[in-house]
């Protein structure tokens, strides 16, 4: 009986998996994506412009006072009854009457009693008036931001 047994394990072919070639390749993947993986942050240049500091230190950190614009335009159909709409570029809420901009300007002015302010009493606010824009509405949105306090305010030059 013996005989047999022997017979039987000779006759099954035994399954064996050769990993040599599996881990060979793994390997060379690990390596090529080591040699291949750039680690570093590329550096960059960037252009800056520099104040001259010929006569005086200037300050770098100063930024140029972007000029709050007040827009009017005509509102309703007849230019001649002098209804207005006023405009505010950027963010903020739109005043509908020129108290409602006096009421603005003057929440936003830094000073000392107000030091969460926005803007400094020098900051420039520009009017635009439309073509169509009476002259009275336009001293009016001047007359508001005096009002509020401040003294760099002006009348838009542009060619409309």
């Amino acid at each position: 009986m013996s005989g047999g047994r022997s017979k039987a394990r000779r006759g099954r072919p035994s399954l064996s998996l050769n990993l040599t070639p599996m881990i060979d390749v793994v390997f060379q993947l690990l390596i090529y994506f080591l040699v291949s993986t750039n680690f570093a942050r590329g550096e960059q240049v960037y252009r800056v412009d520099l104040p001259s500091r010929s006569d005086g230190a200037a300050d770098p950190f100063a930024l140029d006072d972007e000029p709050l614009r007040i827009e009017l335009v005509p509102a309703g159909g007849d230019p001649s009854r002098g209804m207005v709409a006023i405009r505010l570029e950027g963010p903020w809420p739109q005043p509908a009457t020129f108290e409602d901009l006096y009421q603005f300007l003057r929440s936003r002015l830094l000073d000392a009693r107000q030091p969460d302010g926005l803007f400094a009493a020098d900051h420039p606010i520009v009017v635009s008036p439309a073509p169509s824009v009476r002259w009275d509405r336009t001293v009016d949105a001047f007359n508001a931001a005096v009002r509020a306090g401040y003294t760099n305010v002006s009348f838009d030059e542009s060619d409309r």
